[in-house]
């Protein structure tokens, strides 16, 4: 099998420090000391990809976009091209996807976000060969996405056949302001596998009980900080608070005082205080919990804090399970079980996490 390798390693990079992700704001980024994330996921899936298929023929684009990392886990690949300039863009992804496809790769595995799977498929329109996304970008609404890295090698090791699915992307200055408009971006070949994330879900159903009740519970908490995730189900609990919340960042709340709002990781663990709680809640239609949408919450904030799950049951609906992908597969581990995930003022309901 011969699978072409490109990873954007800027993808997510502004994720845990609060810029809800990278486009037009890599040098903002560094600036706030952010940390490439892309490289770690190629790794994990790499890894796991030799692991299961070490006579994998691995196609990639020269460094920073994957060349070094695929000999440090053990391969030798066949480097096809480099990168333009000293940062990487998306005609440096066009670029390497087109030479995957004209050296016969019998699919394309990427590292990134919503925009790196909208470029990768733009430069696969026209072909058969089928896409899949390892996880890293800080928003990732598209279906085109393994749940985890390591899920990611299992997939392009076992799949038969592929499936149309869709490519979807945000304004990130929209996403910015509070506002999130998913669009279509493409519908690509994807290889059928049941550890495929789905397009994320805005509907919620009516959380207004709900969020009554977890906002009676944080009013009695004296002394309790509280760490407000994103998300509309979330931010009805601010509203009930009477607090003006970041819509889709993350807030740092204690005794009637918003202390930061759209919080970095950074801020968040400067806040914490004796006892501490996240309250969060599962993205729509994917199920995930830690790892799309607020990479603020970092495994260390993770490991400082009891951790809330709240929903509508109509959201529930959507959620055959509950998902977490951290950035750190032992943090993930210690999350999978069951947990209460409340669903009502007073309700709760049994989910598992994997």
């Amino acid at each position: 099998m011969r699978i072409g390798v490109v990873v954007n390693p800027i993808a997510g990079m502004g994720g845990r420090v609060g810029l809800k992700g990278t486009d037009g704001k890599v040098a903002e980024a560094r600036r706030r000391g952010a940390e490439p994330r892309a490289p770690e996921r190629a790794r994990r899936a790499l890894t796991n990809l030799l692991k299961r298929a070490p006579d994998t023929e691995v196609l990639v684009w020269d460094d920073p976009m994957g060349a070094s990392l695929v000999r440090e886990v053990g391969f030798d690949p066949d480097v096809l091209g480099a990168p333009v300039g000293d940062e990487t863009d998306a005609k440096d992804t066009l670029a390497a996807v087109q030479a995957f496809v004209d050296a016969d790769a019998d699919l394309v595995l990427f590292v990134g976000g919503d925009g790196t799977a909208a470029d990768v498929a733009e430069a696969l329109g026209g072909s058969d060969v089928p896409m899949l996304g390892v996880p890293a970008g800080v928003k990732v609404y598209s279906s085109v996405f393994a749940v985890s890295p390591e899920d990611a090698a299992v997939i392009a090791t076992t799949f038969e056949r592929t499936e149309a699915r869709e490519v979807m992307d945000i304004d990130e200055d929209e996403y910015r302001s509070g506002s999130v408009h998913p669009e279509l971006r493409a519908v690509a070949q994807v290889p059928v596998a049941e550890d495929l994330q789905s397009s994320k879900q805005t509907s919620g159903g009516t959380v207004e009980a709900l969020a009554a009740g977890v906002a009676d519970d944080i009013r009695t908490g004296a002394g309790v900080t509280y760490i407000l995730g994103p998300g509309s189900t979330v931010g009805a609990v601010k509203a009930e608070l009477d607090i003006e919340g970041s819509p889709l960042g993350v807030d740092v709340y204690r005794d009637g005082e918003v202390l930061v709002r759209d919080a970095t990781t950074a801020e968040i663990l400067e806040h914490l205080g004796e006892k501490n709680v996240i309250v969060v809640t599962p993205i729509g239609g994917q199920g995930f919990v830690f790892g799309r949408g607020n990479p603020q919450l970092s495994p260390e904030v993770i490991r400082k804090c009891d951790v809330s799950v709240v929903a509508s049951r109509s959201k529930l609906e959507t959620i055959p399970v509950l998902r977490v992908d951290t950035d750190d597969p032992e943090l993930d581990e210690e999350l999978r079980g069951w947990t209460k995930v409340r669903v009502g003022r007073v309700e709760r309901r049994m989910m598992k996490v994997e």
